[in-house]
């Protein structure tokens, strides 16, 4: 069972992760964004990375709510409200207590869906969600599918890649990529660069 008891190493595992790809996604983010992404997402990871132990003594859905409230004090731009909004949205949808593939499956795909209103945007827009979307598609496929978890954890790394990698020939049409039109061509999103970090991260943990 997949309990709040590996926050602690889920968090300090992806602190150091986007910590250790920091230069690499400030590049990408500077090319076509703001440049504060990394730093941004750092500072609730911070946050949370004080908050951890605490968090790992809550239920599934005391545990979501409190990294959104922590993450929409804590991080600036676009990506804090995003992120506030997922985990927020997941502790009102994932109401029991242990998580199944169904009940997170379910849940994650409400969250998702959260995001794509707060962001007004989609699939196919160069963003973060370019990783969720696909994501929370692929665990709504597999839920009433014999899988062992190792296979399915292993695929949904695989399709978080896959989506990071879509936004190279994206347009961008949300933010300040925007205004670049044609010239943000070619370039990978920040955002959707760091969601498949976390996402290979929690997988790498969850694998062992």
């Amino acid at each position: 069972m997949i309990t709040p008891h590996l926050l602690p190493q889920i968090i300090t595992a992806i602190a150091a992760v986007i910590e250790n790809n920091a230069e690499e996604v400030t590049l990408l983010d500077q090319a076509i964004g703001d440049g504060d992404h990394v730093i941004n997402l750092q500072r609730g990871l911070q946050a949370l990375v004080l908050q951890q132990e605490e968090l790992s003594q809550l239920d599934w859905p005391k545990a979501w709510q409190k990294i959104g409230m922590t993450l929409m004090s804590s991080v600036g731009g676009a990506s804090g409200s995003l992120y506030a909004t997922l985990f927020m949205a997941l502790s009102k949808t994932h109401v029991e207590l242990d998580v199944s593939l169904q009940s997170f499956s379910n849940a994650f795909s409400a969250a998702v869906d959260a995001v794509k209103k707060r962001g007004k945007s989609d699939a196919g827009e160069k963003t973060l969600l370019d990783v969720y979307i696909p994501v929370a598609n692929y665990l709504k496929s597999v839920t009433n599918v014999e899988i062992d978890l190792a296979t399915l954890l292993n695929e949904v790394s695989a399709v978080a890649i896959r989506g990071m990698e879509s936004t190279r020939d994206m347009l961008a049409t949300k933010g300040r990529a925007s205004f670049l039109e044609e010239r943000s061509l070619g370039h990978i999103d920040a955002g959707a660069k760091t969601a498949q970090l976390m996402i290979c991260t929690i997988v790498d943990i969850l694998v062992k």
